[in-house]
């Protein structure tokens, strides 16, 4: 009982159930730290009032916020539909021509490493016990870790996106326009590195590394925005 117990606090001690959920929760978090951020040193920098300042800036924030929310529900569940016609396929092929899936079943196994005689015993034995999951699992390479699931990936989008605009926002509505463009460059970096950093801690990743690369690109995309706004205030 001891050792089933460690078993199974080993097994959960690895990061990649955490894939599906996690990256969508970064790539909302840093979009709407980013996105919403760029908008308003954008605008900043055109020398705007402060009322078009923050409309501009909650325009950016709910549009970006229903974008996330409903891009990555139809992108994973594209990838769902695929899977399940895939697993579909499977069934069908295992109803028709279920010797050439066991001997496919069993190549598998002997390319991963195993005698040819005992690929084919566990190829037996696992198509015995649920033949569709065996093939799904080692022939497609789907597992339910693996698997998306739209409706979790499109909330983690849209509340992470919201949690990560809301900074830049409420730097609009309180700070003083005066410099306005390096509060929000200075807090959006540090927002941006504080999620590196505890997205590379969650993925058991380096820290470092991913701090520094989201802190180069997050100064650059905010760069290129002062930029555009600079010029388009010139002009009007």
């Amino acid at each position: 009982m001891k050792s089933q117990t460690k078993l199974e606090n080993y097994i959960d001690s690895h990061y990649i159930g955490r894939s599906n959920w996690l990256r969508a929760a970064v790539l909302g978090a840093n979009d709407g730290i980013l996105s919403v951020a760029s908008i308003a040193v954008g605008v900043v920098s055109a020398n705007a009032e402060r009322e078009t300042i923050i409309l501009a800036t909650l325009a950016g924030l709910v549009a970006g916020t229903l974008s996330m929310s409903s891009g990555e529900y139809v992108s994973v569940s594209s990838q769902t539909d695929i899977e399940q016609a895939d697993i579909e396929r499977e069934a069908e092929e295992l109803r028709t021509m279920p010797e050439l899936e066991l001997q496919m079943l069993t190549q598998i196994y002997v390319e991963r490493g195993l005698k040819e005689e005992t690929a084919k015993q566990v190829a037996i034995e696992l198509t015995e016990k649920d033949a569709l999951a065996a093939h799904v699992r080692d022939e497609l390479g789907i597992t339910e870790t693996s698997r998306a699931n739209p409706i979790q990936a499109a909330l983690s989008s849209a509340i992470a996106f919201l949690a990560g605009g809301i900074l830049p926002f409420l730097v609009t509505l309180f700070f003083p326009i005066d410099g306005m463009e390096y509060w929000l460059y200075a807090i959006a970096i540090l927002s941006l590195c504080l999620l590196g950093a505890l997205s590379a801690k969650a993925g058991g990743a380096g820290v470092g590394k991913a701090v520094a690369r989201i802190a180069i690109w997050g100064t650059i995309a905010m760069a290129v925005s002062a930029g555009v706004g600079y010029l388009f205030g010139v002009n009007i």
